[in-house]
Formats: C-alpha cells, sequence, structure tokens
C-alpha cells in the first residue's frame, strides 16, 4: 500500500474527525476500510449536554492505488453516517416538539386559570375549570415524550439498519480495492 520513493519519502493526506465518543470505533473501522490509518491519539472533548466529542487524526498514502474509487467510496460511507446521525436526531426532535406544544397549552390554561383568580371579582370555578387542564398540560408532556421516543424510534430503527447495512457494503468494496 505505501510506496517509498528512492529517498523514503512517502506523501500523506490527512483527515480530522470529531464525533461522538462512542461511534468512534466503529467510524475508525471504516475509514481503515478506505486505506486510512490512525495517526497520532483520540481527543476527548466535552460537548454541549454533556455529550462527550472525539476527534481522530488519520492520515493516508497520497499515492494509494485505486484513490479516486476509494474517495468516492468514503463520500457514500459519510453520507451514510450522517443520514444515521439525522434519522437519530429525528427520534427525539419529533418528541419535543410535541410535548413542547402540550406544555404550552398546559401554560396558557394555567394563565387562564391564574387571571380567573385575580381579577376584581373573582371567578373560582372557571379557575378550578382551566386550572386542571393547565395542571395535565404540564404532567402530560413527560409521558408524551416518552411515548414519541418510542413509537419514532419502532418507525425508524428499519431505516438505520438498512443504512449500516449499506455502509457494510460500501466498506467491504474499499477492503477488496485495498487488498
Amino acid at each position: 500500500m505505501n510506496e517509498k520513493k528512492e529517498n523514503g519519502f512517502i506523501g500523506f493526506d490527512y483527515k480530522e474527525i470529531k464525533t461522538d465518543s462512542g461511534q468512534a470505533p466503529f467510524i475508525l473501522d471504516g475509514y481503515e476500510n478506505f486505506g486510512w490509518q490512525i495517526d497520532g491519539h483520540f481527543d476527548m472533548e466535552k460537548k454541549l449536554h454533556g455529550k462527550d466529542r472525539t476527534v481522530i487524526r488519520m492520515k493516508r498514502d497520497r499515492k494509494i492505488m485505486n484513490r479516486a474509487e476509494l474517495t468516492r467510496l468514503q463520500r457514500n460511507f459519510e453520507d451514510c453516517l450522517d443520514q444515521i446521525r439525522k434519522l437519530e436526531q429525528s427520534k427525539e426532535s419529533t418528541a419535543d416538539i410535541v410535548s413542547m406544544a402540550v406544555g404550552i397549552v398546559g401554560t396558557a390554561f394555567m394563565a387562564g386559570s391564574t387571571f380567573a383568580v385575580t381579577v376584581q371579582s373573582p371567578n373560582i370555578p372557571l379557575c378550578i375549570v382551566l386550572g386542571v387542564p393547565g395542571l395535565i398540560g404540564w404532567i402530560l408532556p413527560y409521558f408524551i415524550y416518552k411515548a414519541v421516543v418510542k413509537r419514532k424510534t419502532e418507525e425508524i430503527t428499519p431505516f438505520i439498519e438498512a443504512k449500516y447495512d449499506e455502509i457494510y457494503e460500501i466498506c467491504e468494496k474499499g477492503s477488496k480495492l485495498l487488498y
């Protein structure tokens, strides 16, 4: 794979990838099928929301055989990874939107309940009628969130598995070109 010139010089391409720590071994294994080798070490970063991020530094011989085809396969691999990431995010984003909407409606009912009791002539029955759905609107979002995430996970899992199968096929083709 590495072809040395008379003076022993090998030119390398370098690549740096930032990813979630849990995905790093999978991504590293994938890139190795396109001629990339780990260069250095993993760097850990703290990201927002407490997620650990890893920086992977890699190198590849510039004169690798079948470079154009390996690069094309690598782009397909990266596209599949991006699609998986978006599918994973869509599970929670839909649940976030639905649960926030219910919470906002609950807050509107609670505001109506508060205004009903604070007017010059308090209307206690209206306060109760608006307060009950307000409280329900504050309690339900948690359960709605969990239910929507579960339903979306069941919907999306086959698509994610299909993308992983596609990644394995791409990596297999890349590996055959290398060896």
